[in-house]
């Protein structure tokens, strides 16, 4: 039998003696999910002559069609031409080097993607052999460094997939030489390391990992797979074989446990993984009938308020921008209503970028959404749902009072696990938007390289790690119930348990008592959309300990007035929110600063203040806490005429 070793020493001798490619066609049988099929089967399919290059995402035929259809729509022409300005400016950058940040080379590679699809592209619009020079230089330096960092996987998947990308689009434009050292390295560097080294440990991963891995590697498989089929076939299949394990992510209803920047990150590479899968070998082999894939485009839009920001739980940022992916799952789905506000997202993107062309903006894959754009308006039959519960692995609920109008009131609550990859202590914590405005925001994610350098454990999730003692990742930096100045139960879980969808007070109750063992007996927390606008946030707890002090807070942007009593105006871009405590009657704000850091290992966070107020366990051990919070937009509040019932008789 042949050695790994041996087999690559013979696949980098064709190389260097230099290969044709043929064309491939064959028919495109169904398949169920989980793909069934066997490595021999995908052999069989291999075997016959591969397809001519350009063979990744598209052809040769559909990028002559981008080119011709750029024109007629003019964000299609403004996105067109985004890419040859950006080209433009890449031509006189220095090429990446072998420059790690911490333990990354992250940076570097994802850089490399976004020059090389973007010089790639920029040649099929123009025909412009500057640009293939300049990404073939790009290529070079990647290829030539000593490795593309094993050690952190993610950093070789994504230069394999810039470095598949070139070869493939530009292999006839590349120098004979050139194009055999890139695809050596492509083999060699990337797509062997699994078979051949020590470097597997992502490859059963149930989190973004191995979306990104294996979707980066089977680019590079199909890329060279005339070079050496059973390598290929190999790596298809055991993308096929264990992909799966990040696919559950999306089951049931297309959410992603891991909060919508990583949605963005692990779903853009399981889409261009289908995508490479079809274009090459003319099936995804049932990838894209995972239970909860053909629901999870609207994820984004769920999960977005009207504010423009997102509903940022784990460790992720607020700020939204375009998704190139969703106009693939929009044409994908049959779904346009998907793409609400979408093509306006892309518009104010690519006119930053024209007014700044020096600046580093934009989505390195927003290159690729001229292949899926369509000319079309903006959507009005919207099917998306008002009030959602994602169910899964990570619960969250969102509860909007239109999708049209931008003075929408939106709430997101958040379930599930701190012990859940890049969850925090946030359960029970929400964010609020209203009349355009982000109220209740999440502060996101601690910067990584920052904590690492110091010999902190961030990713330890373990009651005692180090993780717990940031303030963005504890309890006390998040919207929702500290008692005793005590963290939440990290191994614990928090799980709905009523959701209403009903149009006279849709609401969600969680019940949290797992995450405050030891600290109180039972813990809910519901939260409710009026029909005024106003959102109620109740508590109930029992149990607590004669004396123990709970703290009700919610961070916030919005500049407060004087504190009266139980009522606070909260003031932001000549908007108003009013915070009310309806229970208990004794309670008053008072504002904590959370702009100045708490560590010297915290980061600081600007024009930010939690506004909180903090009540004595009763003799009872029983406690009830209530909030109105009312848009300055409503003119008939229900704060007068609101009865607090126990929660778990909503919906009752």
């Amino acid at each position: 039998m042949q050695t790994n070793a041996s087999r690559l020493r013979r696949t980098l001798a064709l190389l260097l003696a230099g290969i044709a490619s043929t064309g491939l066609t064959a028919p495109t049988p169904d398949y169920n999910y989980p793909p069934a099929v066997t490595l021999a089967q995908v052999r069989e399919r291999l075997n016959t002559a591969p397809p001519p290059h350009p063979r990744l995402l598209t052809s040769q035929a559909e990028l002559a069609s981008v080119r011709q259809t750029s024109q007629p729509d003019p964000l299609r022409r403004q996105l067109a031409d985004t890419v040859i300005r950006q080209a433009e400016l890449m031509l006189k950058a220095p090429p990446i080097t072998r420059t790690l940040e911490g333990r990354r080379l992250l940076g570097q590679s994802r850089a490399c993607v976004q020059r090389v699809i973007t010089l790639a592209l920029a040649f099929h619009l123009t025909d412009d052999s500057r640009y293939v020079r300049r990404a073939e230089q790009e290529m070079l330096s990647a290829a030539r460094f000593q490795d593309w960092n094993p050690t952190h996987f993610l950093d070789v998947a994504e230069m394999t997939f810039a470095l598949a990308i070139g070869y493939d689009w530009l292999h006839a434009q590349l120098a004979d030489a050139a194009r055999n050292e890139i695809a050596a390295a492509i083999i060699q560097k990337g797509v062997s390391l699994p078979f051949a080294t020590r470097h597997n440990g992502w490859v059963k991963s149930s989190n973004n990992w191995g979306q990104v891995c294996h979707g980066g590697l089977t680019a590079g498989a199909l890329a060279v797979m005339e070079l050496d089929p059973d390598l290929a076939a190999r790596t298809v299949h055991n993308a096929l074989s264990n992909v799966t394990y990040s696919m559950t992510a999306f089951a049931p209803k297309g959410s992603y446990p891991e909060g919508p920047g990583y949605w963005a990150y692990g779903t853009g590479y399981n889409v261009l993984l289908i995508g490479v899968l079809e274009s090459a070998m003319g099936t995804d082999f049932g990838l894209s009938h995972a239970p909860g894939f053909d629901q999870t485009g609207q994820y984004p839009n769920l999960v977005g308020g009207p504010s423009g920001a997102f509903f940022n739980y784990a460790d992720g940022g607020s700020g939204r921008g375009p998704e190139p992916f969703l106009f693939w799952f929009a044409a994908r789905f049959g779904r346009p209503d998907w793409l609400l506000g979408e093509r306006e997202r892309l518009r104010t993107a690519l006119t930053a970028m024209a007014r700044n062309p020096s600046a580093s903006r934009g989505d390195r894959f927003l290159p690729l959404t001229l292949l899926w754009l369509k000319d079309q308006p903006e959507p009005t039959d919207i099917r998306m749902p008002l009030h959602w519960s994602s169910e899964g692995e990570t619960p969250i609920t969102v509860h909007r009072s239109s999708w049209t109008d931008p003075r929408a009131t939106f709430v997101g609550f958040k379930g599930g696990s701190p012990s859940a990859n890049h969850g925090q202590m946030d359960i029970g914590s929400f964010v609020l938007d209203a009349d355009g405005v982000r109220w209740a925001l999440d502060l996101g994610a601690e910067g990584y390289h920052g904590i690492e350098a110091r010999g902190m454990n961030l990713w330890n999730r373990a009651q005692n790690s180090d993780r717990w003692t940031i303030f963005r990742q504890s309890n006390l930096g998040h919207n929702t119930l500290v008692i005793d100045d005590q963290l939440q139960q990290a191994a614990a879980s928090g799980k709905f348990v009523r959701f209403s969808t009903d149009a006279a007070f849709p609401h969600s109750v969680i019940e949290m008592s797992d995450v405050y063992a030891g600290q109180a007996a039972s813990v809910h927390r519901g939260i409710a959309l009026l029909p005024s606008g106003e959102v109620l946030i109740q508590d109930q707890l029992t149990g607590l300990t004669p004396g123990s002090r709970i703290r009700w807070g919610m961070i916030t942007p919005g500049e407060p007035g004087e504190a009266i009593g139980a009522v606070v105006h909260l003031h932001r871009q000549d908007t108003r929110l009013t915070l009310s405590i309806l229970a208990p009657r004794q309670a008053a704000w008072r504002a904590i600063d959370t702009a100045t850091p708490k560590n010297e290992w915290d980061s600081p966070n600007p024009g930010t203040r939690m506004l909180a107020f903090e009540m004595t366990a009763p003799a009872s051990s029983e406690l009830t806490l209530a909030v109105l919070a009312t848009p300055g937009s409503c003119r008939n509040s229900l704060k007068s005429s609101l009865p607090l019932r126990p929660l778990l008789d909503w919906g009752n």
